[in-house]
């Protein structure tokens, strides 16, 4: 490829501009482009009409008792403003009372979203005015319906009450790469969204994190897919809106009908898409956590550094720009990164491996282990404080563009690969592919 003087890499609300240094080969690895929908809300109204493996949704609606929709939380730009209203409106049309139709944040372990952030995740004032629009709580132990264990591995199946107890069940989210459940939305908003801690802590667990099949756009044979397969079949009736973005955010494919058979089809548009083949593997890669809302927290920012992993050449440098304009995310979070520090990597995961709980979020610093395994692990951030930056366990950068023209030093290989948009792209590993 020709070179490249600058890359526009996602950051925050906006962007932040990598300029390479001269004679620097870059490999931009993007989603492949997606067809714009001319009409997103018309494209909504279509998909709810002709479901996948279900009825129309009018249909669906009519004679309910109840109604219980569930949304992701702030990390996720899920463009709830286009279709939230339309569902409401099909409901009430149905004969749902209006009373009895809840809007669910799927918050699984995350903070509430509250005040102003919910008004932006909901995105239509309409909907905060007509019904009740609230947040799970996965703590909260009263809240929730025992529902057994799954029968494959044993996990405690505790499920948000308003959520199982609705006539009619509903879920929506964004498909994307997930570096463990292989694909979010569909049954992932269920489960860990609306869990109970105990669900979420199982699956958070080192026989979840450490089995090699529990990565991105992988759902043959993931356990933590299976198990939440499960969970769904455990609630009967089910349904869910799937959407999928492309880097400009914008709505290019939805689907609604029966939660697994519309997930599937959802994953079976974005696959191609969005894991990406590269020819070969890199001594210097550069990537983002996605930039806003993704990359608020630390926390989320290690998304993006286990997603380019099959392309990073083992003992080479991973250099990620994230804002992480809230700081690190939880305090326990932050607790288990300060054990990760204290005790080096390998300790620290002695530490997991008998447990069959994992500790609220340390999780995440388990699979920031995975990384830290195969090479260095640079970070460009502007939101951290000096002890939030010492508690990443990674090497903090000033510049970005200095950090790229170090690692090319050091590796004497001047190609580069620079993924855009962070964990929403899956660069992987194939002789004779394109990236």
């Amino acid at each position: 490829m020709p070179d490249l003087q600058t890359v526009d890499l996602a950051f925050d609300r906006s962007h932040l501009t990598l300029r390479l240094p001269p004679g620097v080969t870059a490999t931009v690895i993007r989603k492949r482009p997606f067809p714009k929908l001319p009409e997103p809300v018309a494209a909504i109204h279509e998909a709810l009409a002709c479901p996948v493996a279900a009825l129309p949704f009018a249909e669906l609606a009519k004679g309910r008792r109840s109604a219980c929709i569930l949304i992701c939380d702030i990390t996720r730009p899920v463009p709830n403003r286009l279709f939230l209203r339309p569902m409401i409106e099909l409901l009430l049309a149905g004969g749902v009372p209006r009373e009895r139709i809840t809007v669910l944040v799927a918050t699984g372990l995350h903070r509430p979203n509250e005040g102003t952030e919910l008004e932006e995740l909901v995105g239509d004032p309409w909907v905060l005015a007509n019904v009740r629009v609230e947040n799970h709580f996965a703590r909260n132990a009263a809240d929730h319906v025992d529902l057994g264990r799954t029968h494959t591995r044993g996990v405690p199946v505790k499920l948000d009450r308003r959520f199982v107890e609705a006539d009619l069940k509903i879920a929506t989210g964004l498909v994307e790469p997930h570096f463990m459940a292989g694909w979010s939305g569909g049954r992932k908003v269920v489960a860990p969204g609306i869990a109970h801690e105990d669900t979420i802590r199982t699956f958070h667990s080192a026989r979840f994190m450490e089995d090699p099949l529990a990565v991105q756009c992988n759902l043959e044979r993931n356990p933590l897919h299976e198990e939440q397969l499960e969970i769904v079949r455990m609630l009967g009736e089910v349904y869910a809106l799937n959407t999928v973005l492309d880097e400009d955010r914008d709505l290019v494919h939805v689907t609604f009908g029966e939660i697994v058979e519309s997930h599937l089809a959802a994953v079976a548009f974005v696959r191609d898409g969005t894991a990406i083949p590269v020819p070969r593997r890199f001594k210097t890669v550069v990537t983002s956590a996605a930039g806003y809302p993704l990359d608020r927290t630390y926390y989320q920012t290690i998304k993006g550094m286990v997603t380019p992993m099959d392309v990073l050449e083992p003992g080479g440098t991973l250099i990620v720009a994230s804002a992480c304009s809230e700081g690190m995310g939880s305090p326990e979070f932050r607790d288990a990164q300060a054990r990760l520090v204290a005790l080096g990597p390998d300790a620290f995961l002695r530490t997991l491996t008998e447990k069959t709980l994992a500790d609220v979020d340390e999780w995440q610093t388990e699979m920031q282990l995975k990384p830290m395994r195969l090479g260095k692990i640079q970070l460009y951030t502007t939101g951290l404080l000096p002890e939030e930056r010492r508690l990443t366990g990674v090497e903090i950068v000033e510049s970005l563009d200095e950090a790229v023209a170090r690692s090319i030093a050091r590796s004497g290989d001047p190609a580069v690969a620079v993924i855009p948009e962070g964990p929403y792209v899956v660069p992987f590993y194939a002789a004779g592919g394109h990236g």
